[in-house]
């Protein structure tokens, strides 16, 4: 009887051990995939800085190349989109196109050698520059909390735990254009 006992006691141990492992488990597929989340709204936090930031730079650039309306349309025309996006896809795309937009602003600004020296836009680009290597950098952290949460889930024993909660892997990573893969070519 005693044995009966002692048998009982260490297979209730043992199924108390797996149970806080798989409690532990589950917590840590959680606390990844709200990290994925936290994430995400520096990223857009960063994108709604931009978008704050490109009516002042597009209404500078109007003053002196009011001939370029296509490109700032296309520019208003992207902000309009990232405002308008329901899900991280929808705002994933619409970035981009921001991006391709503010570089052919950009490539205009060239020719336009009083407003290269202008204070205002020098200190709106400058604003914009910082702006982009924030959501640069907010990209990356992004991208290597979906990493993270990814591995949790789809690695023994999280993907058990994590197929019986339901959860699955993130798949939204920023990939770069195929556009920015190529060199640009400098012109002095």
């Amino acid at each position: 009887m005693k044995g009966v006992l002692i048998g009982f006691g260490i297979i209730f141990l043992i199924a108390i051990i797996v149970l806080m492992g798989l409690v532990g488990i589950y917590n840590g597929i959680v606390s990844r995939h709200e990290t994925i989340t936290a994430k995400w709204a520096q990223v857009e936090n960063q994108l709604q800085r931009r978008n704050d930031l490109i009516p002042n730079l597009v209404n500078t650039v109007k003053g002196y190349a009011a001939h370029e309306k296509t490109v700032l349309e296309e520019i208003t025309n992207a902000r309009s989109q990232w405002a308008k996006a329901g899900s991280v896809e929808e705002k994933v795309k619409a970035a981009g196109a921001i991006d391709s937009a503010l570089g052919r602003l950009l490539l205009i600004t060239e020719n336009y050698p009083n407003l290269k020296a202008d204070q205002t836009f020098l200190k709106l680009m400058d604003e914009l520059s910082g702006t982009e290597n924030r959501i640069s950098v907010e990209r990356m952290r992004y991208n290597d909390a979906v990493r993270d949460y990814n591995v949790t889930v789809r690695m023994f024993p999280g993907n058990i735990i994590a197929g019986m909660f339901g959860f699955k892997t993130a798949t939204e990573y920023f990939k770069a254009e195929e556009k920015a893969k190529t060199v640009p070519e400098v012109k002095f």
